[in-house]
């Protein structure tokens, strides 16, 4: 019991975010504005931002008299055009190779005129723009993983606990490599079992991602990080495998007379390599009973132990728990 104990441990202590990328792009793969909303746009650190647009769609639908663009950047000083900053006579901004301290609002003031024909009367109207531009990296490669649980009922709180709680675990097993899990769900399917019925199980998956909040301290010279980045993924993923193995060996031998209806399903465990944010190779790993190694364990006691003092005796509250769930 003593492996399934310290896993109660980390539950016990662990209790309960991306980002998006969202623009207003036509289909010239220009960004225009939209007058009082700052429009928010995602780049990849060194490579080159979209073209963004001094007006709003239906502005440049119209002609416009006289117009003049003010671009101001994250310093709040006027942009001018080097060979990092491109403005065009049309007011259209693009900022070459992006870096992160590049990364902050963008305001553009456009200025044109209205004439009324018959008076030749002029007007000057000014129309303010925002944009929050913010680098983002992706690491080379990633991991996507799913996995499965039974579960007493397709229908109940206790999958989302358990959901929660798998995440939380996971999170905790690889923080010291500034990696995290992203993109998580889950969903409950009923499973013809040959010799048995139907069977509840919960259908996990997830990524492992290697930037994680303070991520940055992890790297040393590297510009992209990517020697590190790449060393973190991977030590994450052989952790995170180990886990599940030693799930199968927990359930094989500490409850091998009597199942809780909530547990790991032995050869469920799947990884796919997720490649510059393309799927391009699928590991079915068939997660063989194995016993985990004598310094893993060492170390999650360990780490747990300075965590809290009373993880022992509460995660021994929580095996009672989580078998009452199954019973």
């Amino acid at each position: 019991m003593r492996a399934w104990v310290l896993l109660s441990a980390v539950l016990w202590y662990l209790t309960g975010v991306g980002w998006q990328r969202n623009s207003e792009r036509t289909e010239k793969g220009f960004i225009y504005g939209k007058p009082g909303h700052p429009v928010k746009i995602y780049v990849k650190l060194h490579h080159n931002s979209p073209i963004l647009v001094c007006m709003d769609f239906k502005r440049a639908e119209k002609e416009t008299v006289d117009p003049t663009y003010l671009w101001v950047g994250p310093n709040e000083k006027p942009l001018t055009g080097n060979n990092r900053i491109n403005i065009t006579e049309t007011g259209k901004l693009m900022v070459k190779d992006f870096l992160e301290p590049l990364s902050g609002l963008y305001t553009c003031t456009l200025s044109y005129k209205t004439v009324k024909a018959e008076t030749q009367e002029e007007k000057v109207v000014k129309q303010r723009y925002d944009f929050m531009i913010f680098a983002y990296r992706e690491p080379d490669y990633s991991y996507q993983m799913a996995v499965r649980f039974t579960t007493k009922s397709c229908v109940g709180k206790y999958n989302d606990m358990l959901f929660r709680v798998l995440k939380k675990i996971l999170d905790n097993l690889i923080s010291d490599l500034s990696c995290h899990i992203i993109e998580p769900s889950y969903k409950c399917h009923f499973v013809k079992v040959p010799k048995h019925g139907l069977i509840p199980e919960l259908f996990i998956a997830f990524q492992v991602n290697p930037f994680a909040p303070g991520w940055k301290g992890a790297c040393n010279e590297s510009v992209d990080c990517e020697d590190t980045t790449n060393h973190n993924i991977l030590q994450a993923r052989n952790r995170i495998e180990e886990f599940f193995r030693s799930q199968a060996y927990i359930f094989n031998h500490d409850f091998s007379k009597t199942l809780p209806a909530m547990h790991f399903v032995d050869h469920s465990f799947q990884i796919w390599l997720v490649v510059l944010g393309l799927l391009v190779l699928m590991l079915m790993l068939h997660v063989k009973p194995a016993f985990p190694s004598k310094s893993t364990a060492l170390n999650l006691a360990h780490k747990t132990s300075n965590k809290n003092h009373n993880l022992k005796t509460r995660g021994e509250s929580i095996v009672t728990c989580l078998w009452r769930w199954g019973t």
